[in-house]
This record gives structure tokens, C-alpha cells and sequence, in this order.
């Protein structure tokens, strides 16, 4: 489906464990980015999903397709916790859109869930970038195949969080800047957002053994006004 509405790119695929359990945590651009990110891994994944986010009734099916884990984007719930890691005891694969919604166009601050399921089902987070898919529902309207991007970096962690509620906490926080910046490093430098060392980056993209493409998305398609 996403190969016949679009040019899609795949990079860093290799990087991908044999087998689980991995945490697969991706950057929220678009409606459709689940799409792209089953068509990325080629395995089955566990989505968690936002209780609270609305769906068009065009998309009432994909719950029940790609089983999405319910979350509160406040606070993880015990149900939510213990679904997802029975999820990463048989060794299968967790999807999470780290940002806790679609932030559009740039990375926003990291939510909790992914850094502390990570560590309580000791697995690995594999770092993920989507981006072109924004305007692809639009553009195939239109009869255009739009190119989207998917870069999978390498895995990292699991972490050993200890300490103090507090102390705990401010592992998470740090672990979850490294996420976000291991993130960024498989988005072009304007599809980042602020903050982010272009030194680490770098080291980050050698790490990975590739640079993101950039370039200008959707040309074919005029902005709106």
C-alpha cells in the first residue's frame, strides 16, 4: 500500500536486531506514519497508542490492524504497563512514537514511555525517522507518488535506571535527550528542530555509516495559503 502511493526510501535497515525484544521509538510527523513504520520494520509490531487522540472514520480500522497498546500521554497506566511488557517477554517488537502525539514538522521534548519500558523489559530502543509522509494521502489524490524517507539508526541501551524516585527520574530525562538526539540524527538539520550539537550528530551519523537525504519535499504539490 505505502509503495504504491509513494517512492519510499529505506536506510539503515540493517541496524535492526535479529530478533526481539526491541523498543522501536520514531519521531510523529504524520497521520500516516504507521503506516511507513510497519512497511520499515517488515515484522509485526505493537503500537502504543494515545487514549485520547481522535480518529477520522476513514481510519477506525487501523486499531484493530496494527493492535495498538491505549496510553494516557500523562501518565503510564498499570494496565499499559503490564500489556506492553508481556508484549517484550515473548520477545516481539514495541512501536512508540516517543513525542506523545504528530508534532508536524519538528521534534518535540521526549514523553517518559518509551526510556522507562525500555529498561523494565530490558530491551533496546532502535532509534527511527519518518518524514515526506506528511503530505502523501494529498498527493496521491493528485496522482502523485510523494518520496518518503525512513532511516533506522543503530540500537542503543538498554539503562540500568537506580536510585531515588528523583534520581530515577533524572536518568529517564537524560536517557530520554539521548533518544531524541539519536532521533534528530536520522532527520535532515531542518526537519530537527533546536538545540540539538551538530558535533554529536555528526558522531551519531558515522555511528549510523549514513546522512539523511534532504531535499525539498512535495515541489509537484503548491503550499497552502
Amino acid at each position: 500500500m505505502g509503495s504504491t502511493f509513494s517512492r519510499i526510501t529505506t536506510k539503515g535497515r540493517h541496524h535492526l536486531p535479529k530478533s526481539g525484544p526491541y523498543v522501536v521509538a520514531c519521531n510523529h510527523f504524520s497521520d500516516y506514519d504507521p503506516l511507513f513504520f510497519s512497511y520499515a520494520i517488515q515484522k509485526p509490531i505493537n503500537f502504543i497508542a494515545a487514549s485520547d487522540q481522535e480518529l477520522d472514520w476513514i481510519f477506525a480500522w487501523a486499531p484493530f490492524i496494527y493492535g495498538w497498546i491505549p496510553v494516557n500521554r500523562k501518565s503510564l497506566s498499570p494496565s499499559t504497563i503490564k500489556r506492553s511488557l508481556s508484549i517484550l517477554k515473548k520477545n516481539e517488537i514495541l512501536g512508540i512514537f516517543p513525542d506523545g502525539g504528530v508534532s508536524y514538522n519538528l521534534l518535540s521534548k521526549p514523553k517518559k514511555g518509551a526510556v522507562f519500558l525500555s529498561t523494565l523489559g530490558n530491551a533496546p530502543i532502535v532509534p527511527m525517522s519518518i518524514y515526506g509522509a506528511e503530505r502523501a494521502w494529498k498527493g496521491a489524490l493528485k496522482g502523485v507518488r510523494s518520496r518518503i524517507c525512513i532511516n533506522i539508526g543503530k540500537p542503543f541501551g538498554p539503562y540500568d535506571i537506580t536510585g531515588s524516585k528523583i534520581q530515577k527520574e533524572d536518568q529517564i530525562n537524560k536517557v530520554g535527550e539521548k533518544m531524541m538526539r539519536r532521533i534528530a540524527a536520522l532527520l535532515p538539520k531542518n526537519r530537527r528542530g533546536h538545540g540539538y550539537d551538530e558535533e554529536k550528530i555528526g558522531r551519531l551519523q558515522k555511528e549510523n555509516g549514513f546522512i539523511p537525504d534532504h531535499h525539498v519535499f512535495f515541489k509537484e504539490l503548491p503550499e497552502e495559503t
